[in-house]
C-alpha cells in the first residue's frame, strides 16, 4: 500500500508551521491539522517531537541551492557557505533547531558533503580539513544566529541593533562602542562576505606539503590529552 505522505511532505508541513507560528506551535496535533489528517496517522511517520524537529532541520537544509563544483576550491567553499547562510536566514524561527539538532536525513547531508568536497580539493591534511569544515560551518550558523536571534537584534535591522549595542556599551566598554559605530555603516551581507573570505584565506595557509596527496595527514599529534 502506498504511503499517504512522503517524508518530504511531512517535513515541509512542519517547517511551514514553524515559519508561520514559531517553534512553540510545532506539535504532532498541529502537524496533523496542517496535513488534513489525525494525530495518530502522523505517528506512523514520526515517532515523537524530537523526530519532528529533526525533520524541520532537514527541510531547512534541503532548500539550500548548492552551486555546481568548479576547479577553484575557495570559490566553491565560499559559494556553498553563502548558500547555506542564506538558506538558514530564510527561516529565522527554525534557527534554534538548526543550532541544536542534527539531521540524519540523507538530504540534510548534501550541503555538508559539498563543503567537505571543496575543502578536500584544497589539499588539506585530514585534521586540518575537519577543523576547517567545523570552522566554516560554525561561522555560517553563528552569523545567522547573531543576525536573527540575538537579544538586541530581534525585530530590528542590523544598523539599529549595532547602534543600540554601542549605546549600552558607551562609557564602560570603549572597544565595543567603537566597533559598533563601524557596524552601523556596514551591511549584514558585507560583514558576512568579509568574515568568510578572511576565514577561507586563513584555511588556505594550512595546505599540506605538496608532496603529500590530499586527504593524507602529514603531521602527527605530539601528544594526546586524556
Amino acid at each position: 500500500m502506498r504511503a499517504r505522505f512522503t517524508t518530504e511532505e511531512i517535513a515541509a508541513a512542519a517547517l511551514g508551521i514553524v515559519d508561520a507560528e514559531g517553534l512553540n506551535a510545532l506539535s504532532m496535533r498541529a502537524l496533523a491539522a496542517a496535513l488534513g489528517t489525525g494525530p495518530m496517522t502522523v505517528y506512523n511517520y514520526v515517532a515523537d517531537k524530537e523526530g519532528l524537529e529533526e525533520l524541520v532541520v532537514a527541510a531547512v537544509v534541503a532548500q539550500v541551492r548548492l552551486p555546481d563544483p568548479t576547479d577553484d576550491w575557495r570559490h566553491d567553499a565560499y559559494a556553498i557557505a553563502d548558500a547555506m547562510w542564506r538558506g538558514i536566514r530564510a527561516h529565522p524561527a527554525a534557527i534554534p533547531l538548526v543550532l541544536t539538532r542534527r539531521t540524519l536525513s540523507a538530504t540534510g547531508f548534501a550541503a555538508a558533503d559539498a563543503l567537505i568536497a571543496a575543502l578536500t580539493r584544497a589539499g588539506l591534511a585530514d585534521r586540518d580539513r575537519l577543523a576547517a569544515f567545523h570552522a566554516v560551518l560554525g561561522f555560517v550558523v553563528g552569523a545567522a544566529q547573531a543576525e536573527l536571534a540575538g537579544p538586541l537584534t530581534r525585530g530590528r535591522d542590523a544598523a539599529d541593533a549595532a547602534a543600540r549595542i554601542g549605546s549600552v556599551a558607551a562609557g564602560t566598554y570603549p572597544n565595543i562602542e567603537a566597533l559598533a559605530k563601524v557596524a552601523t555603516k556596514m551591511s549584514v551581507d558585507e560583514d558576512f562576505d568579509r568574515g568568510l573570505r578572511m576565514l577561507l584565506d586563513g584555511i588556505a595557509t594550512r595546505r599540506s606539503d605538496p608532496a603529500v596527496p590530499p586527504g593524507r595527514d602529514s603531521r602527527r599529534p605530539s601528544s594526546r590529552r586524556v
